[in-house]
């Protein structure tokens, strides 16, 4: 009986290392934003928002329209936005952290000042 206890025990605890193992899918992040200050934005806001972003395992996956790229938004079913921007991390718990990183709620703060923010977040699919 005891064997039987240790062979389980030793099971589960493999079972829960592979769960743990398992790759976590991405999380994006989708910001649809109107600059109303470029050269402000520009200026206080992108510089240390980047870094942060950065910091967290952020990467740009698209940006277009107004004080972006310079692609425009193709509005496929009804007025698309002005600005939008698409970043991917590596989890949904790495795009939170940044999120609620208090250097990065300061600068926020400031962007604030400079353009209105429509932002949501979505899970990538995982790895099949």
């Amino acid at each position: 009986m005891a064997l039987v206890m240790l062979s389980c025990t030793a099971i589960g605890a493999l079972g829960a290392e592979a769960l743990h193992g398992e790759a976590r899918p991405p999380a994006y992040l989708i910001g649809q934003i109107e600059v109303t200050d470029p050269d402000g934005y520009a200026r206080e806001y992108l510089p240390k928002a980047k870094e942060i972003i950065k910091a967290h395992g952020g990467k740009l996956i698209a940006a277009a329209g107004a004080a972006a790229t310079g692609s425009q938004v193709v509005a496929v079913d009804g007025n698309p936005p002005k600005r939008v921007v698409i970043y991917m991390y590596p989890t949904m718990e790495a795009l939170w952290a940044w999120r609620h990183d208090p250097a990065y709620v300061q600068v926020r703060a400031v962007g604030e000042k400079y353009a209105r923010y429509h932002t949501f977040a979505v899970e990538g699919s995982a790895a099949n």
